[in-house]
């Protein structure tokens, strides 16, 4: 049912008249800051539930106890769920997640300015993914729209807006599923390009913390200099680096494993030997992988390195294990009855690929859930300067998203069961 009908006009027409509301409502949330660090979010999901509420949409406020929280990495997290029910039918989860990376420099504008220049929208999450806050409310909003014009619906639509994202998702997705607090029959999880994602990355991070001994800067033979160790550890990490080229992913839009040293601390003072150096490390694992065999393999390029190291001690601690994204029994079908309505929007073929981030809809598959990512965005996250200056959404593919959105959810609450995807 991709053809044009009175239910698909309608919510079209919707989504038109209400669309000046929607970039309102996606300046408002840019404005209010989340970022993550320092994961202190509960203040965006209050102003998110009162916006969802202003939108006459039942709000749940799910607030996660603060260990559990801090053990994560988050400050504070509550997430918000809406549940609309239709009828007796599949329940649809539509999740995005608000909290964002910090902007850090570069900006042409503030960062949480939320300002419109040349049909885009600027701001730090205005692509990863307030922007699908507003995609997921509005397609809903449209919905309940065409229901009260009289055309029966069956099933179930819910919002899982979340705010753990960038750490992980374990007090988000992974809260709500493990608490039992929903168990959707399909997932469509926020994106950040127009096209349909069925794949995407893992991602191992490691904490590895070498320990020597200090030492007067006048007697350096007396210590032992764990930056100076650092210096034998960093070529055999790259060199291992180096070698990941040479494992292709057989999966469209993903290349091969990268590593990445993304930070690194150490030192007393310029006059002392440093007696302990720690350095973070990021490995993507593309779906072939097996992630405990990715550990392991790293693991022993640290620890073979530092072997024979005199007076240092290696300790390698697992920061994040995020398992990579691969279709759930079920997702085929329904991956291509997204790609069929999007491609019906926007006027070109939109087919299916794989990403090489990492991203909560990984939680959804793992448990058996058929999930696709599709949301608000341009060509490609590069266009959209996601996790960069100047990040920003094109106003008129978020009005686009939210009519592929409308229309994929119109076509699963319609449908008999025998031919749901």
């Amino acid at each position: 049912m991709t053809e044009s009908s009175p239910a698909r006009d309608l919510l079209r027409q919707f989504i038109d008249t209400h669309f000046e509301d929607q970039v309102r409502t996606l300046a408002r949330l840019v404005q209010c800051p989340s970022d993550n660090p320092p994961g202190d979010c509960a203040p965006h999901a209050e102003l998110s539930a009162r916006l969802l509420e202003d939108m006459d949409l039942v709000v749940e406020r799910h607030a996660v106890p603060p260990a559990f929280a801090q053990q994560h990495g988050m400050r504070s997290v509550t997430n918000l769920i809406v549940r609309e029910r239709f009828g007796e039918g599949p329940v649809i989860a539509l999740n995005a997640h608000g909290d964002v990376v910090p902007p850090g420099s570069g900006w042409s504008r503030s960062p949480y300015s939320g300002e419109v220049r040349e049909g885009w929208l600027y701001g730090r999450g205005a692509a990863v993914s307030k922007s699908d806050f507003t995609t997921y409310a509005f397609a809903l909003r449209a919905l309940k729209e065409l229901r009260a014009a009289g055309t029966p619906l069956a099933g179930t639509v819910e919002l899982h807006f979340t705010y753990d994202e960038e750490t992980g998702g374990m007090t988000g997705p992974g809260w709500i599923l493990s608490q039992g607090l929903s168990r959707p029959d399909y997932v469509i999880s926020a994106a950040f390009s127009h096209h349909v994602v069925v794949a995407h990355n893992g991602c191992l991070h490691l904490e590895v913390t070498l320990r020597g001994t200090s030492a007067h800067a006048a007697r350096p033979d007396t210590g032992a200099d764990a930056i100076e160790a650092a210096a034998t550890l960093l070529p055999a990490l790259y060199r291992h680096r180096d070698q990941l080229v040479h494992r292709p992913s057989r999966t469209p839009g993903i290349t091969h494993p990268t590593m990445v040293v993304g930070l690194i601390e150490g030192g007393i003072n310029t006059n002392v030997v440093a007696d302990m150096l720690s350095l973070r490390i990021d490995r993507r694992i593309v779906p072939e992988e097996v992630p405990e065999a990715v550990e392991a393999e790293l693991r022993q390029v640290v620890e073979e390195a530092c072997a024979a190291l005199p007076g240092i001690t290696v300790e390698i601690r697992q920061i994040l294990l995020a398992r990579p994204f691969a279709p759930a029994p079920g997702a085929a079908e329904f991956a291509e009855l997204m790609c069929r309505e999007a491609s019906a929007v926007m006027g070109k073929p939109v087919t299916p690929i794989g990403v090489p981030l990492y991203t909560d809809a990984r939680l959804y598959s793992e448990a058996g859930i058929p999930t696709v990512m599709y949301g608000a965005g341009p060509e490609s996250l590069l266009e959209a300067n996601g996790h960069r200056a100047d990040e920003r959404v094109p106003l008129d593919e978020l009005r686009k998203a939210t009519v592929v959105v409308a229309n994929t959810l119109l076509q699963l609450l319609t449908s008999p069961a025998k031919d749901h995807p």
